[in-house]
């Protein structure tokens, strides 16, 4: 819900954010790692390896990615956890494994803000919500009149697994409409849209990149989007906030380090990772994978997770929801 005012800064950030790094000027001085905590060639790891690849060329050092999967983030947090606080050693998680594994599963033991340090946020993607041409669904008041019978509504919402960004969006919708939405989360993306356009469930919300073809094929129609503004090539398409103040739900991906990394270093990733974001060629290839550059300042990002952190905590809590 404070999502909002962290991004109304983005355009600030880009216009003024240079790689200005007095008094770290030895760091880097041997290659760094980024542990990536998802299979090479997921969404996650391909956003990974493009600053990885930015990086290296400013610094002149290698920026290696280390695939670390497994575990809902676990392992790759772990990982993070236990490496020397030098600036060496970062990782890269989106935001179910950094904030919201710790509420859902008990074999997750970190905190996010007590064990690592919030180097910067790198893109963000809005929750998309989509029905077919045949429904009634047109609005978020639609579906909040449809669901005013809980259980016994014919309405169903579908979402990616259970636990995720879109799964909870959905929770947080219900919470601030006065509703109960029944779900149903699905195994995979794929999976989830066949039933879409079979019938089996008549909406469903994830991340816009798989959503946008089908929709400008005409096969899915959108309801409304969790951004807080009007983003570009989504014109026409409603807010959720319009319908629900303060309903923004955004999955992002964001570069942590161990705690107790120096300021210095941090402040130097930070300065470079935003400058790497300023490059026109980077925007485009996230934009390909559905998501915009978000670039803020190291007090900014960590307020910005701090936020995010509340909010997804108090939502699963008063859910009372459970990882499968």
């Amino acid at each position: 819900m404070k999502a909002a005012r962290w991004l109304t800064g983005l355009a600030i950030v880009l216009g003024c954010a240079t790689y200005s790094a007095a008094g770290a000027q030895q760091y880097p001085d041997k290659p760094v790692r980024i542990i990536a905590p998802t299979a090479a060639g997921s969404a996650p790891d391909i956003i990974t390896r493009l600053i990885a690849d930015r990086l290296g060329r400013q610094w002149g050092h290698q920026v290696i990615v280390e695939n670390r999967p497994g575990g809902n983030g676990i392992i790759g947090m772990n990982a993070l956890t236990r490496a020397d606080p030098d600036g060496y050693t970062l990782a890269m998680f989106h935001a179910a494994a950094a904030v919201t594994t710790p509420f859902l599963y008990q074999a997750a033991k970190f905190d996010i803000e007590r064990d690592t340090e919030v180097v910067a946020t790198l893109a963000y993607t809005p929750m998309m919500l989509v029905t077919t041409p045949g429904t009634p669904y047109r609005s978020v008041a639609d579906l909040i009149a449809a669901a005013k019978g809980g259980e016994a509504s014919d309405l169903v919402i579908g979402s990616p697994t259970r636990g995720s960004i879109p799964n909870l969006s959905v929770y947080l919708i219900g919470q601030l409409g006065g509703r109960e939405f029944r779900q149903v989360s699905f195994s995979g993306t794929s999976q989830a849209l066949q039933a879409l356009i079979k019938g089996d469930i008549p909406v469903y919300i994830d991340g816009v990149a798989p959503l946008v073809p089908l929709v400008r094929a005409g096969k899915l129609v959108p309801v409304a989007m969790s951004a807080d503004r009007t983003l570009p090539g989504f014109e026409g398409i409603p807010l959720v906030k319009d319908t629900l103040p303060g309903m923004v739900t955004l999955g992002w991906f964001a570069v942590f380090a161990p705690k107790g990394t120096p300021a210095l270093v941090l402040d130097t990733l930070n300065a470079a990772i935003n400058k790497a974001l300023q490059e026109s060629e980077v925007q485009s290839r996230l934009a390909d994978l559905g998501t915009f550059v978000m670039p803020l300042s190291r007090t900014q990002a960590s307020a910005f997770v701090h936020d995010e952190k509340g909010k997804w905590g108090g939502v699963i809590a008063t859910a009372q929801v459970k990882a499968e």
